[in-house]
């Protein structure tokens, strides 16, 4: 017996030895093309495995469950604001502005499980698609091995697996035969592998359908709940909208004494930002006029400086500093109180009752409970502690930005104090009317008003 003969005996011995079944192949039964095609549409199962998320749908969905998450709370705190303002019989302008805030959070609520709902559909259809495809894909692959069995109980005791390697030209085609017969059979056990695994997960597929239909079931019972309170709190509006309406001529007076107020403390801002400006400007042409070499001193900011703080307020290395980070901090400062929701956005509006007057608010209003702590929204030093009337207001410079807090009953700084983010500044004052705290904030860049809604982080 040859080398090669010998080798071949024996690779032919242990496939025998090693498989527990028998196929009868061969080169005229298209042996070589099945066993492409049946590979072909393995491949094509597996990679499904693998594809059969849709990881957009649960980011959505994370996503939207957090934003009504929030929304549950900012409505849970309106309630709280409005049973403290029903202790006064009387209705009040803030309590109708406090129930507009509570309608849009409650209508953006909505617009939220809609979107879930949209979600939830979305992956209920994905999910369902997955399943129908791995059942199709599972048929295919049962049917497969099925007729490898047949195939495999018909050729026992046949040697029909010697015959074809025998049947070989020479010794390198038999060992090509014998090297597709062992490939068959890791196939084989890998078609079983795959059968259990599709099984598996069509399986968690199914109990993902169940889910999330399950989880569609509840959405729809919340959207109609969500939608009676709305309905409820609407008919409230009317209610509150009519009492308001007979004491037109009281709430115009103290519409017009409130917006005076504002309009005094806007100007004696105005004029304290020139000052500081002009202050700045001074204090500039000092410093430029006693030292040549200015330019290079490291008190003056670098040409990227100049580019990013146009200000002449930013003119030490300190303002320089502050403006740089309170700028990096913007949508991220924390509220003047420690809870709160706004009840008057910034800039030009119509009068929630009174549509033939326009509100030009140079900050916003944030209501929260009685007693409420007002708080500094950043580092910075105090510039300016103002009486307005009876209530308090409080200036605090962050390099070339300004933030004001106005509305308050009493304060626990004074000019010159350095303060910390989230430092108690004063106590924000009670509404007479209704029980309610409401504390006014303003943000100044130099001399232009900015919309702190912006610039604060999300609730």
């Amino acid at each position: 017996m040859t080398g090669d003969a010998f080798v071949l005996g024996f690779q032919v011995t242990h496939m025998l030895i090693g498989s527990t079944t028998l196929l009868v192949f061969s080169a005229r039964n298209g042996f070589f093309r099945g066993f492409r095609k049946v590979a072909l549409n393995s491949l094509l199962i597996i990679i499904s495995l693998f594809s059969t998320s849709n990881p957009a749908f649960s980011q959505s969905k994370k996503e939207l469950e957090r934003k009504k998450a929030q929304l549950h709370k900012d409505i849970e705190y309106t309630n709280q604001l409005l049973k403290q303002t029903r202790k006064n019989k009387s209705t009040s302008l803030n309590q109708l502005v406090t129930l507009n805030k509570k309608i849009n959070y409650r209508t953006e609520l909505i617009q939220t499980i809609n979107g879930e709902l949209t979600a939830v559909e979305g992956e209920i259809s994905n999910v369902s698609g997955t399943i129908d495809s791995l059942n199709r894909r599972l048929n295919v692959l049962k049917v497969q091995y099925a007729e490898m069995l047949v195939a495999a109980y018909k050729s026992q005791g046949s040697m029909s697996q010697l015959t074809y390697i025998f049947a070989a030209d020479d010794v390198q085609q038999a060992f090509k035969r014998i090297k597709y017969l062992q490939r068959l059979s890791a196939y084989r056990m890998h078609q079983r592998e795959l059968i259990v695994s599709t099984q598996e997960s069509l399986s968690g597929k199914k109990r993902k359908l169940q889910e999330e239909r399950e989880d569609k079931t509840q959405l729809l019972v919340s959207k109609e709940k969500e939608k009676k309170e709305l309905d409820q709190e609407k008919r409230q509006q009317v209610v509150m909208l009519n009492k308001l309406s007979s004491k037109e001529k009281k709430l115009r007076a103290e519409l017009k004494k409130k917006q005076s107020q504002e309009h005094q403390l806007s100007a004696r801002i105005e004029e304290i930002i020139r000052r500081e400006i002009e202050l700045a400007r001074a204090q500039t042409r000092k410093q430029s006029g006693s030292s040549a070499t200015a330019s290079t001193s490291k008190n003056i900011p670098s040409k990227t400086e100049k580019a990013s703080t146009p200000y002449v307020l930013s003119n030490t290395p300190e303002t320089i500093r502050l403006s740089n980070d309170f700028e990096s901090n913007r949508g991220r400062l924390p509220w003047p109180v420690e809870k709160g929701i706004i009840s008057g956005s910034f800039g030009k509006h119509k009068h929630p009752v009174y549509r033939d007057v326009t509100v030009n608010n140079n900050g916003v209003n944030i209501a929260s409970a009685a007693g409420a702590k007002a708080r500094a929204v950043f580092e910075g030093k105090v510039t300016r502690v103002l009486m307005v009337v009876d209530k308090y207001a409080v200036l605090i410079q962050h390099g070339e930005y300004f933030t004001l807090y106005s509305n308050l009953e009493s304060v626990s700084v004074k000019a010159g104090d350095r303060v910390s983010t989230k430092q108690v500044i004063g106590t924000v004052m009670e509404s007479d009317s209704d029980g309610k705290s409401e504390v006014h904030l303003e943000i100044w860049k130099g001399s232009v008003k900015m919309n702190p809604e912006a610039w604060l982080a999300a609730r």
